[in-house]
């Protein structure tokens, strides 16, 4: 028998499988993204600017952005990166990804606003800001509908 005052420990894995909705724009952009692979992001009514992801206010002046989309990339350019050389627990897979890899800030032709994904390159010294880039999408049957249907950004130019 145990004493009175020692704690109860049990040890057990649990998995917790759920669903979110992700609100009208976020749902239209993965839906575009997995049955289409096009991109698309949403203009600002008043300052014209255009956003991806899209959203329903612009994050500079407020105003609403347009109905319309507009449909940007699948080219991009650079505008920050870096190489990741410590491992970590990847939070879209669960496991750890393994190093080095490329991770890239991307603005998408046509757009206004930065997004930031995996890259094909890991030496630093083959890359630069402005450097041309183009999304390579996981082949049709096996995207999901979220942001890893973008599998990385290729590089399109050499040093």
């Amino acid at each position: 028998m145990s004493d009175q005052n020692e704690a109860l420990r049990l040890e057990y894995l649990a998995n917790f499988e759920y669903d979110y909705a992700a609100g009208r724009y976020a749902t239209r952009f993965m839906s575009e993204l997995k049955e289409t692979t096009r991109l698309f992001g949403t203009e600002c009514s008043w300052c014209g600017r255009v956003y991806v992801p899209p959203r329903p206010l612009c994050g500079i002046c407020s105003a609403p952005t347009k109905e319309e989309w507009v449909e940007v990339g699948p080219k991009g350019t650079l505008t920050g990166f870096t190489v990741v050389e410590i491992p970590f627990i990847d939070p879209m897979t669960g496991k750890k990804r393994p190093v080095p890899y490329g991770f890239a800030f991307v603005r998408l032709e046509g757009c206004d606003t930065n997004m930031y994904h995996f890259i094909d390159e890991t030496d630093h010294s083959k890359m630069w800001v402005g450097m041309q880039v183009e999304a390579v999408f996981k082949p049709d049957g096996e995207r999901e509908g979220k942001m890893s249907d973008i599998m990385y950004f290729k590089t399109l130019e050499t040093k």
